[in-house]
């Protein structure tokens, strides 16, 4: 039997016994890792690059793109390393970095959804108003409020998650270091109830943001459908439905990750489960947002014609001096 003071490292589950199926995992997760960062890269660019996106609309977007390149970062490039080395391990400290980071940026993307609910309602229910309530200064301070209120989440959850004496080895059933998995290895049932308690109250909070959205979009729904133009309904709910996919992913897949029946429960499923909500909504996030939005599409795609007129220009002009 072990103790946690005596684990120096975990080993996590991989994805695949034989080399051929790991070298497949890891050019699979390598295209939807440089596809993230291309999709949420662009975003970010093209939002901070021009002067009429900065809206507050927008800069929520911003702060999301942030997040989502923050939390697959987290567990990917560690999943593609294990699977290229053909290695399981991770470190203690960077497990515990791991669930750090990744509750850091999971609860922070889910209040700033929350946020980003609350920016939509004002913008279409109270339009005249947006300004006063949504102001620079107040949506610095509501996302400030989100990075912040996902720390503290974090550094509880963390701090409480490695208080727990681990006596059941160091095999973490999971392809990163997850909560639930962490305290599988616990020595007793009484040693986490305190981390369960965190859990429970963590669940409540994310109920309550969740009741928001709800409320915050049957408020929405109920102001569009009293819109007389159909013009003016088609450019509501175009602003609206990519935040309402956004939310309905992030939620979805964490709900069927964790409150999936334990009957039909295996290694395997909840392998795909935990990859369903911790890499596949910071991969298509981006997508979702660019493909109902004229505008960030507009100024994508400015950008990059831009960005291709420097680069011939630059050609050209050492071509000249060759």
């Amino acid at each position: 039997m072990s103790n946690s003071s005596s684990i120096s490292q975990f080993l996590l589950l991989p994805f695949a016994d034989t080399r051929q199926l790991q070298l497949l995992h890891f050019w699979f997760f390598l295209g939807i890792y440089l596809a993230a960062l291309l999709g949420n890269g662009l975003i970010i660019t093209t939002i901070a690059w021009h002067h009429h996106l900065h809206t507050p609309m927008y800069f929520f977007l911003l702060n999301l793109s942030l997040l989502d390149l923050g939390s697959i970062s987290t567990t990917v490039p560690k999943a593609m390393a294990n699977s290229f080395w053909d290695t399981t391990s991770i470190s203690y400290t960077g497990c515990a970095a791991q669930v750090f980071l990744f509750v850091f940026f999971i609860s922070a993307e889910y209040f700033l959804l929350t946020v980003m609910a609350y920016d939509r309602y004002v913008a279409i229910c109270q339009p005249l108003h947006y300004g006063t309530l949504l102001g620079s200064r107040a949506c610095a301070h509501m996302a400030a409020a989100a990075w912040a209120s996902g720390f503290l989440d974090a550094l509880l959850h963390t701090a409480n998650t490695f208080s727990v004496p681990l006596c059941q080895g160091n095999a973490v059933g999971q392809f990163f270091c997850e909560i639930p998995h962490i305290l599988k290895l616990s020595c007793s049932d009484t040693d986490y109830l305190r981390e369960v308690r965190l859990i429970v109250f963590g669940a409540c909070l994310v109920f309550v943001c969740f009741i928001f959205i709800v409320l915050s979009y049957v408020g929405i729904f109920r102001a569009v459908v009293r819109i007389p133009s159909e013009q003016g309904r088609h450019k509501a709910f175009s602003t609206c439905l990519p935040h309402l996919a956004v939310v309905s992913l992030f939620v979805s897949t964490i709900i069927f990750a964790y409150l999936k029946p334990s009957s039909i429960s295996s290694p395997t499923l909840d392998l795909v489960a935990s990859v369903l909500y911790s890499v596949v909504p910071p991969a298509v996030n981006s997508l979702i947002y660019s493909l109902r939005n004229q505008e960030l599409k507009d100024g994508i795609r400015k950008m990059m014609a831009l960005c291709y007129s420097e680069v011939i220009n630059c050609l050209f002009y050492f071509a000249q001096k060759l």
